[in-house]
């Protein structure tokens, strides 16, 4: 079993519930972890038996570009698609960074993270 990985993906977006944010945008960084076994892929060399990272990235790409209020709506978007794409990965983590959030003061970045399977946040150990 491994972990594939994807991280500090960058992308320019839409997604707020203020009017502002849905006008001017920002910027979002995301990263996805993927647990699955890539032992068969290992051995014969094969890119289509294991997680695709470039696949992970488009699935990230489409779904930031669909304006959303809530990035948990987006996030639970990706999750779902992740999840369809790879049936048969033991469990995905996402984390999705909105940079400089319009709340009145300095702040770096708010985030939500989603876990399921071998991630699942709640998971005791």
């Amino acid at each position: 079993m491994a972990t594939i990985a994807l991280e500090g993906a960058r992308f320019y977006a839409y997604h707020g519930f203020y009017e502002e944010e849905q006008i001017l945008g920002c910027e979002y960084i995301v990263d996805v972890f993927v647990e699955a076994d890539v032992d068969a892929a290992a051995e014969e060399d094969d890119l289509f038996a294991t997680v695709n990272y470039e696949t992970l990235y488009l699935i990230c790409q489409v779904e930031m570009r669909k304006p959303s209020q809530l990035i948990e709506t987006v996030g639970q978007r990706i999750m779902t698609r992740i999840s369809d794409m790879f049936p048969n990965i033991f469990g995905a983590k996402l984390c999705i960074r909105k940079m400089n959030p319009p709340l009145g003061g300095r702040v770096g970045s708010s985030s939500i993270t989603f876990a399921n399977g071998v991630f699942d946040l709640f998971q005791e150990g």
